[in-house]
């Protein structure tokens, strides 16, 4: 052989090389299959401003009207009224409630600004070290009791250890907290029971859970999915259906949620027997990412879903055709 040539024989040898290096790097389907059920590396959704116009305005116009009917009515007393103690009353009224809503204002402005504090520090998360960092922030905060600490500090923990985050938000005492705060609390804590298959305790909780009390829309997309999902694998799965159905799927303003809202109706679909829509629900979740389909897959998850997942990740070649399904 002429010097500086290589023959085809071992040009084709080191391609059978290199593609052998390369599959033996591959992992095998069991680590594919356990990766699918590890809770991936993602920078927390952003979350709305609590002192953003929409908010401050909504505000405004709340307590706005409620001043303005106390002191119409103050008015109208002093205009027909000739006692002055009447009318020291009619005035004084308005005045406190007046001082009084003042109050509540101050307050709730301090809160947004410690709650947009904390909100700043999930938005720089991309990294492991990132996290860490902000757990070590979060965790003085979240020792005094700080709630927006406590959110922010379970929402990373949960994407590591499901456990350990509910055991901080557990730290809220659901009697001493305003009742939204409280729904809020609840609604997170039952998402996780549902995520480690311990439906009984989510279902406690989301009872407990009032919409109407929540005029944020994102807000209570993600509670009516955490309670939906809920009642339809606690033997209330029409129900369920119903208050998922009031929302819309496509508004581009759930697209952080999209994941959870397609988790919670594929359940609701199963479980009342609508077989087509649950598997147009399980494709939608692979097509966002494959890895949503591995909580299907985990136990006391209804058999439908099951089979159908398992199907889905088979033909994706992301696991093996044979595959086990862990059942409790």
């Amino acid at each position: 052989m002429a010097p500086g040539r290589y023959s085809p024989s071992v040009a084709k040898g080191s391609r059978k090389l290199r593609r052998a290096g390369d599959k033996a790097r591959q992992p095998s389907g069991k680590e594919r299959l356990a990766a699918l059920k590890q809770p991936g590396l993602s920078k927390p959704p952003s979350m709305p401003d609590p002192l953003g116009r929409a908010q401050i305005k909504a505000m405004a116009l709340r307590l706005g009207l409620i001043l303005a009917g106390v002191w119409l009515v103050g008015a109208l007393i002093t205009g027909v009224t000739t006692s002055s103690t009447a009318m020291y009353i009619a005035l004084g009224i308005p005045g406190a409630i007046t001082l009084l809503l003042a109050g509540v204002v101050i307050w709730m402005v301090r809160q947004a600004r410690k709650a947009k504090g904390v909100a700043s520090l999930l938005q720089n998360i991309d990294t492991d070290d990132d996290r860490k960092a902000a757990l070590e922030k979060l965790s003085d905060k979240a020792n005094k009791k700080d709630a927006a600490a406590i959110f922010a500090k379970a929402q990373l923990e949960l994407q590591e250890d499901p456990a350990k985050a509910l055991a901080t938000l557990e730290q809220i005492d659901l009697n001493k907290v305003m009742a939204p705060v409280a729904d809020e609390a609840r609604a997170q804590r039952a998402m996780i029971h549902l995520m480690q298959g311990q439906v009984s305790l989510a279902r406690q909780l989301v009872d407990n859970i009032e919409l109407k009390r929540h005029q944020d829309a994102k807000t209570r997309a993600m509670m009516a999915a955490v309670i939906g999902e809920a009642w339809a694998r606690s033997g209330q799965a029409k129900k369920g259906l119903d208050t998922l159905e009031v929302l819309d799927l496509d508004d581009p303003d759930y697209d952080a949620l999209r994941p959870q809202l397609l988790r919670a109706f594929a359940y609701a679909y199963a479980y009342t027997g609508r077989t087509k829509e649950m598997k147009k629900t399980l494709r939608r979740l692979m097509d966002l990412d494959i890895r949503l389909l591995g909580g299907f897959m985990l136990k006391r998850t209804h058999p439908l879903l099951q089979k159908e997942s398992k199907r889905l990740l088979e033909q994706s070649g992301q696991v093996p055709r044979k595959m086990q399904i862990q059942r409790h």
